[in-house]
């Protein structure tokens, strides 16, 4: 079985019809990424020559983070701002010459809202946001495949410490480690869970979840 047909069987049902997944075409392309390929269409494309390097655990919690950020509608959409935003603009400058108030108003606004969707799309606090919100579900799409939640944290922390290694932006090796900080407040509060309902601490406390 090949990798891709591997991680095709990663997929949950739901998305199956869907999301596909395709080796990295692209020159220098980053090690894992999504890309919206028609309407109701997603792909997520690998770059097989670094994923090889990456221990299974770790490849499948990388891969379930992509799948989380599907589930979460959290795609990378088509720059359409930009030019709804020259659009706007330029009809709000035509609109000055012409005197129309309400068609100017109408391109004011179509500029704000298109400005507005530039600066959440730029926003590093909402996209770690919504990076620590897909790393959620990857643990809980590991579960789903039968890894336990401990091993499911490990797996991903692993994962987590491989990219902060292998990064050379300053910028993004402190995204993989804000999320893994994330992570690991996750974690314990999920170990504190766990020790609550199974009624004994040590039950949970002698696996590291971190990796």
């Amino acid at each position: 079985m090949s990798e891709l047909q591997r991680l095709k069987g990663l997929l949950p049902p739901e998305n199956q019809s869907w999301v596909f997944v395709e080796a990295a075409a692209a020159l220098d392309p980053p090690l894992i990424t999504l890309e919206e390929i028609g309407r109701d269409e997603v792909e997520i494309q690998v770059d097989l020559e670094q994923w090889d390097f990456l221990a299974q655990d770790h490849r499948n919690l990388l891969f379930w983070h992509e799948v989380g950020r599907i589930q979460n509608d959290t795609i990378p959409r088509d720059g359409w701002e930009m030019a709804a935003l020259a659009i706007g603009l330029g009809g709000a400058i035509g609109e000055l010459w012409v005197q129309d108030g309400l068609l100017l108003l109408m391109a004011l606004g179509l500029s704000g809202f298109a400005g507005y969707r530039l600066y959440l799309k730029n926003n590093s606090e909402k996209r770690l946001q919504d990076a620590i919100s897909a790393d959620e579900r990857a643990i809980d799409l590991a579960c789903r495949f039968g890894y336990s939640v401990p091993n499911a944290y490990k797996s991903l922390g692993g994962a987590l410490k491989d990219l902060i290694e292998k990064s050379r932006k300053k910028k993004k090796r402190t995204f993989f480690e804000d999320r893994l900080e994330a992570l690991r407040k996750s974690a314990e509060k999920a170990r504190a869970e766990m020790a609550e309902q199974e009624g004994s601490r040590s039950s949970v406390t002698s696996e590291n979840v971190y990796g």
